[in-house]
C-alpha cells in the first residue's frame, strides 16, 4: 500500500524544515510524498527536491496547485484574464517541476473558482474557460496525471467545480485520457455524497488518480482521523478502491491540532492496514455477493461480519 501524509501537519513542530519532516514521514515508514505548489517548493528546484526524497528514501507522487493572493476572486476561472492566465502558466509550470522530481500526479483543486452571491458569476463563460484551461494543461503534459479535486465549500460560499456529477461532466467536457480526479473523503462527506459511490464510478471508469483519507461529520472539512466518525462508509470507500485495483497514492488528508502529527499519523496507518485486512478476510467476492443482493438487512449483517472479522 503506497502511503502519504500532509505535510503542514509537521511543518510547525519540526521548525518549519522540510527535511526534518521528510526524515520523519522514513521514520513512520511512509513512502511517498505529496508537494504543495509552490509552497512547498521555494527554493528547491526540482533536482534538488529529488535528492532530498531520495536521502530519505521517499518518492514523490506529485504535486498539489495552491493559490494565494491574486486568485481570492477565482483561478483558472477568474474574470481578470490576466489573472487567469497566471493560474494556468502556475500549472504548468507545476507539471514541469512534478516530472523533473519524479512525480507523476498534478492536483488541481480551485478553492477560489467559485461565487458568494447570486448574479455575481456568467456561469457558461466560467465553464467553458476552466474546462479550455484543462484541456491546454492536458495538452501540456500528457506524461502527467492531472487531476481534479472538487469540494462543494470553502473559502467560497459556492465551489465551481463542486461534486461528483460537476466533475463527471467536466471531465466528459475536457475528453483527455490524461485527466481524471482525485476523491477528498471530507469534501464528499460535505456535499451529502457516499463516498463508495463516487470510488466506484470514477474507479470503475480508470480516472480514479488520487485519494485523500480522513473523515469528518460533514458540515466542515474536519480532517479527523481515519475511520473515526463514519467507519462503515471508509470501509465501503475502500473496499471500491480495492476492488478497481486503484495503484496509486492514498494521502492522509488529516488535521491534527492537539495530537502530536507522528502519533496521529501512526494511527491512520494502523486503522488503514486495519481495514485493509478486514476486506481481505471478509473477502471481495463476499462482499460483492452481498451488495448483489441489494438487500438492507444482509448489508447490516455484512457491516456486523466486519466486527467479528476484526477479533478473530
Amino acid at each position: 500500500m503506497k502511503l502519504a501524509t500532509r505535510i503542514n501537519s509537521f511543518l510547525p513542530i519540526y521548525e518549519h524544515d522540510l527535511e526534518k519532516v521528510f526524515k520523519s514521514f522514513n521514520e513512520l515508514g511512509l513512502g511517498y510524498v505529496d508537494l504543495n505548489y509552490p509552497e512547498h517548493v521555494e527554493g528547491l528546484n526540482a533536482q534538488a527536491m529529488k535528492s532530498l526524497l531520495e536521502d530519505n528514501q521517499l518518492k514523490l507522487n506529485g504535486v498539489a496547485l495552491r493559490f494565494r493572493n491574486e486568485f481570492i476572486n477565482g483561478e483558472l476561472g477568474n474574470a481578470d484574464a490576466e489573472v487567469a492566465g497566471h493560474a494556468l502558466e502556475l500549472c504548468k509550470e507545476a507539471a514541469d517541476y512534478c516530472r523533473e522530481a519524479g512525480g507523476r500526479v498534478v492536483t488541481i483543486w480551485l478553492g477560489f473558482d467559485g461565487f458568494d452571491y447570486s448574479f455575481q458569476i456568467n456561469y457558461q463563460k466560467v465553464w467553458n474557460q476552466i474546462r479550455n484551461a484543462f484541456i491546454e494543461i492536458a495538452d501540456y503534459a500528457p506524461d502527467l496525471q492531472i487531476s481534479i479535486e472538487y469540494k462543494p465549500f470553502q473559502p467560497r460560499a459556492y465551489a465551481f467545480i463542486d461534486s461528483m456529477g460537476v466533475t463527471g461532466m467536466m471531465l466528459n467536457e475536457i475528453d483527455r485520457k490524461n485527466v481524471g480526479v482525485t476523491l477528498d473523503y471530507c469534501h464528499m462527506l460535505m456535499k451529502h455524497e457516499n463516498p463508495a459511490f463516487a470510488a466506484d464510478i470514477f474507479g470503475g471508469q480508470g480516472k480514479l488518480y488520487g485519494v485523500h483519507l480522513n473523515d469528518g461529520y460533514g458540515l466542515n472539512d474536519d480532517g479527523l482521523m481515519i475511520g473515526s466518525a463514519t467507519p462503515f462508509k471508509t470501509l465501503e470507500f475502500l473496499y471500491y478502491v480495492k476492488k478497481h485495483n486503484f495503484d496509486g497514492v492514498i494521502y492522509f488528508d488529516t488535521f491534527p491540532i492537539i495530537e502530536h502529527a507522528s502519533k496521529e499519523c501512526e494511527q491512520n496507518m494502523k486503522m488503514i492496514h486495519l481495514f485493509d485486512q478486514l476486506i481481505d478476510t471478509v473477502g471481495l467476492d463476499h462482499i460483492q455477493s452481498i451488495i448483489d443482493q441489494n438487500d438492507a438487512v444482509a448489508a447490516s449483517e455484512l457491516m456486523a461480519s466486519f466486527f467479528s472479522a476484526s477479533v478473530k
